[in-house]
């Protein structure tokens, strides 16, 4: 019934694992977990390879790191089940009810659920505010929102897919590169799977600090000008790429990339603060998509 697939990268994964398999053992469900590690060699690993004791899983550590998209391939194809349900080691289910959540819609008429994503109140939040105001305001999104444009909010580290619709009919890029959720959006938009989100958060842990988080924003940034060149993000509800096209439209794209060279000191100072403003926020991934697309 169901692959339980749990890509890693120098992080414990087995309380999250250990989590799961106690749900799945509960509903009494035929299940298994795979977890893989992506040539992190991390010492954590002596942690994640206690998911090999726990009911119907393993772990594989990769000798080598093929990236993100591509660890997400080979668990795929390793996956013995119909339905994948892909979750980041980073994460805990909100609900003791996780899994059964999902499973009372396996036999609906969807070929993909998207569970979202949550955030507690407890963080420690010095230093790591801006990832965690973009989180609470942007990601941490009721399924009944989600659900009005279904291709924009994706998280894909908490869904459930078909293993046929995942494998061979997205045809989703093995590049090595972060921020390909753009082009997941834009693949499930682009063969109009039927998908539905609903309320069955995961609690996302693994909060960055503002530097790393905005160096990573930057690297989506230029994952999505990359897309956008070959040609890969023909159908999509990205906004960011709305508000871009709009601004070249107007022929203010080259301009705007100037100017927003000026005023970044102003942006970062902001960005990295105790108070983050999110209209900041997307003024500076804005003005840095312009930049990068000349």
């Amino acid at each position: 019934m169901l692959s339980i697939l749990i890509p890693t990268y120098h992080y414990n994964a087995f309380p999250l694992a250990s989590n799961v398999v106690s749900q799945a053992e509960k509903e009494q469900i035929p299940f298994e977990l795979l977890c893989i590690d992506d040539g992190s060699n991390s010492e954590l690993n002596s942690e994640n390879h206690k998911i090999n004791d726990l009911k119907n899983s393993s772990f594989i550590s990769l000798k080598e790191n093929v990236g993100r998209s591509s660890v997400r391939r080979i668990l795929a194809e390793k996956a013995q089940f119909d339905w994948l349900l892909f979750l980041d080691a980073d994460v805990i289910p909100k609900s003791n009810d996780f899994l059964k959540n999902y499973i009372q819609l396996i036999n609906g008429d969807f070929e993909a659920i998207f569970g979202g994503f949550a955030y507690t109140s407890n963080y420690e939040s010095s230093g790591k505010e801006l990832r965690i105001t973009f989180g609470k305001n942007r990601e941490e999104v009721p399924g009944s929102i989600r659900n009005k444009t279904p291709y924009k909010v994706i998280i894909s580290a908490n869904f459930l897919i078909k293993r046929n619709i995942y494998t061979d009919g997205l045809n989703i890029s093995q590049d090595n590169l972060y921020g390909m959720d753009y082009l997941f959006g834009a693949l499930l938009k682009k063969h109009q799977i039927k998908i539905k989100h609903i309320d069955n958060e995961v609690y996302h842990l693994g909060i960055e600090a503002n530097d790393l988080f905005l160096e990573k924003t930057k690297k989506a940034v230029e994952t999505l000008a990359y897309l956008v060149r070959a040609d890969k993000m023909k159908e999509h509800q990205n906004s960011l790429l709305k508000t871009y096209k709009f601004l070249k439209s107007m022929h203010f794209d080259t301009l705007y990339g100037k100017l927003s060279k000026m005023i970044n000191p102003q942006l970062e100072k902001n960005l990295r603060g105790s108070n983050p403003n999110l209209f900041v926020f997307d003024l500076y991934r804005l003005g840095y998509l312009c930049q990068i697309m000349h």
